[in-house]
């Protein structure tokens, strides 16, 4: 007697499942018996994607291990060339969530979830020249020095459909960061976004990586 191959059990089991009302047909139809969830986004699957985290309080928590995703920019508007009194006087060292990223490459939509993380590094003290450039070996320029705390976005249309769809955090801009951090009202961040961000609330314009 012929031992059964692989490929037959595999196709038994599925079968059995199909059986069960385990196949994706069946979860999809049982899905429609939930108007909420139905209404409710959906968060993308994907290998090793790390989603937000929340306290009981509804603050987000600070991500864990933003420094291996993917670094996609780092735009930097200097005191000096701003009246000496930039917003944003750091480095910002954009990354994403690498889940996320791999399902926008392949989408070329931000999936719920989408975790952006931007840690903010001050420029080399004590600059050379009075726009606040220094002179190093590699030529004049401006220079990354301490880092100075983080802002994070998190994309969820439901949960901050106030703003945009996307949720805005301010995790101390100075260090160490905090630990958690409420979201903030749209008035500090989400118009901006909203008015000049080239897609979905997302300075794409600035990062090639996302283009």
């Amino acid at each position: 007697m012929r031992r059964p191959t692989t490929a037959y059990l595999v196709a038994v089991a599925a079968a059995a499942l199909s059986g069960l009302g385990l196949d994706a047909c069946s979860k999809a139809e049982a899905a429609k018996l939930d108007p909420a969830k139905a209404a409710a986004p959906v968060i993308a699957a994907a290998p090793g994607r790390y989603l937000p985290e929340y306290a009981p309080n509804g603050d987000l928590l600070l991500p864990k291990n933003f420094e291996k995703w993917v670094f996609v920019g780092s735009p930097f508007t200097p005191n000096a060339l701003n009246g000496g009194k930039a917003n944003f006087p750091e480095f910002h060292n954009v990354y994403i969530e690498p889940g996320s990223y791999a399902i926008y490459k392949r989408t070329g939509v931000f999936p719920e979830g989408t975790i952006f993380f931007k840690e903010l590094q001050l420029t080399l003290p004590k600059p050379t020249h009075p726009d606040g450039s220094h002179e190093e070996p590699s030529g004049r320029g401006y220079f990354p020095g301490k880092l100075n705390g983080a802002d994070v976005a998190v994309k969820d249309t439901k949960r901050y459909a106030a703003t945009g769809g996307w949720g805005y955090f301010n995790f101390h801009h100075y260090e160490p960061k905090a630990l958690s951090a409420s979201v903030r009202p749209r008035s500090e961040c989400s118009y901006c976004h909203e008015a000049s961000a080239q897609k979905d609330s997302v300075w794409v314009q600035f990062y090639p990586r996302l283009q």
